[in-house]
């Protein structure tokens, strides 16, 4: 049961960053002080939980399908790539969220900043709701 409530929030989380990332150029209007909506704050909060339980449980995953010994199948594939995938996105996001809040790091400029946040919210509805459908489904129960 619980891995299926976490598959729940996985594709939640999924689908919430995959809506706002289209459709936020539609309502908001960048200023100056505020380039994104305040609704970022909201998510990436959701975000953050979202990536840590997407790296356990994707570790927990890959290690099932390496201990299987049987080879490269496709769980295998499948699941080293949502790890790694978790792990390449967790990176991204959190380099670009510590950046965020020390005004101080200027070693990159703002459309660096920019192209990685659309990175992240391009790649994090992918390996979350990859991860979500799995979980949902039992998880490999």
């Amino acid at each position: 049961m619980p891995k299926k409530i976490i598959g729940a929030y996985l594709i939640l989380v999924a689908v919430l960053v995959g809506v706002h990332t289209v459709v936020e150029p539609l309502y908001h209007v960048s200023t100056e002080a505020r380039p994104y909506s305040a609704a970022w704050d909201i998510l990436n909060a959701m975000m953050i939980v979202a990536l840590v339980l997407g790296i356990v449980y994707g570790y927990l995953r890959k290690s099932s399908a390496d201990n299987d010994g049987g080879g490269v199948t496709r769980e295998y594939l499948t699941a080293n790539t949502l790890f790694y995938g978790f792990l390449f996105v967790s990176i991204l996001f959190f380099w670009n969220w510590f950046n965020l809040r020390s005004p101080e790091f200027t070693a990159i400029g703002d459309d660096t900043v920019s192209l990685v946040w659309i990175v992240v919210d391009a790649l994090l509805p992918l390996v979350t709701g990859a991860m979500g459908v799995h979980l949902a489904r039992g998880g490999g129960d």
